[in-house]
């Protein structure tokens, strides 16, 4: 099946930050319970790391984007999170902010309430080996965890649920333990099985979308309109009748979907409970030369959603599309 298809769409990349309290007080003579012993160290740890992320995320200097690889919602920040060629970028309270290290060409970037997981290519002068397969990171992008595949694969399509332990991504090219096509892992990684996509009648494959709670609910992107699932992909129904949907995201309660209709763009807001039903969110007006090709839903905020551009416009809500803010334009932060 995945050798007669071909990809619709490029990836992500991935995210970082590292936060903490801080705190500390001088040794007592009198000896303390453990408890306040432990109490102290924590608080010596906490600024030791806010120490850290002074050094690591930084007020981003002006600047034009020029590849942008996924945006997310990290559940272990408050901010919105853009992957690019060059690291991350990230709009919080107001403002963009840049890790100033670690600025690899992250792929497939993907939000998890522990983080984020993505793929990619280290930064230049990295010690890290080339492709970067399937890494974690949970301190915002100051370390990543190896995964799998480490120095064998990119993969330009993962996706992840953001509680459950659940992912999924398209192989491309075959590695030391799997063939070209698409895989499920229930363990975060650790085993792989090839989903069965049963059902799905398109000529393509595209973005893959994983709800936030139920790691077997997913949804897939193609040329031929989005495909949805509720057993990890063993068997897939068409929902509605979209063509050439270029993103999708799912929050808590909805399915968010990006398709082309008569040559306009569109954001989609599909029920749960009842895939054909699709509501219209309004939007910027975008050209057709200009479609969407990613969309984040925040599962903490339902409706505070974000989508990016293939020209690197990127606009974010907070009341669930009644009012958008444009965050770049054409990739420039100012």
């Amino acid at each position: 099946m995945f050798n007669n298809r071909f990809i619709l769409v490029t990836t992500l990349a991935a995210g970082m930050f590292v936060f903490t309290g801080c705190s500390g007080e001088e040794n007592q003579e009198q000896a303390k319970p453990a408890s306040e012993e432990n109490n102290a160290e924590n608080e010596e740890q906490k600024q030791s790391e806010e120490v850290s992320e002074a050094d690591f995320i930084i007020k981003a200097a002006p600047q034009k984007i020029d590849h942008i690889h996924g945006i997310g919602y990290p559940g272990n920040d408050e901010g919105l999170y853009v992957a690019s060629h060059h690291g991350l970028k990230i709009f919080k309270d107001g403002q963009w902010l840049e890790t100033t290290d670690e600025n690899h060409d992250y792929m497939g970037f993907q939000a998890f309430e522990g983080g984020f997981f993505a793929s990619g290519h280290p930064a230049e002068g990295s010690d890290l080996k080339n492709p970067l397969g399937l890494v974690k990171s949970t301190d915002k992008g100051n370390t990543l965890e190896k995964i799998a595949f480490y120095g064998e694969s990119d993969f330009h399509f993962l996706s992840a649920s953001y509680k459950d332990d659940v992912l999924y991504l398209i192989n491309e090219e075959p590695n030391s333990e799997l063939e070209r096509g698409v895989y499920v892992s229930k363990d975060r990684g650790g085993a792989w099985e090839l989903v069965e996509l049963n059902g799905l009648t398109a000529n393509s494959l595209g973005m893959i979308a994983v709800h936030p709670e139920k790691g077997g609910t997913i949804a897939m992107s193609t040329r031929e309109g989005i495909f949805v699932s509720n057993d990890y992909g063993k068997t897939m129904e068409r929902a509605g009748d979209y063509q050439m949907v270029t993103a999708a995201a799912y929050s808590k309660g909805a399915l968010y979907i990006a398709p082309v209709v008569n040559e306009e763009i569109k954001l989609i807001r599909l029920s749960i409970e009842q895939g054909n039903a699709g509501e219209e969110v309004t939007i910027p007006n975008l050209k057709y030369d200009n479609p969407i090709t990613y969309i984040a839903a925040d599962p903490e905020q339902e409706d505070r959603i974000a989508f990016i551009t293939i020209l690197n416009d990127l606009y974010e809500t907070e009341d669930g599309g009644k009012t958008w803010n444009q965050l770049l334009v054409n990739g420039r932060i100012e």
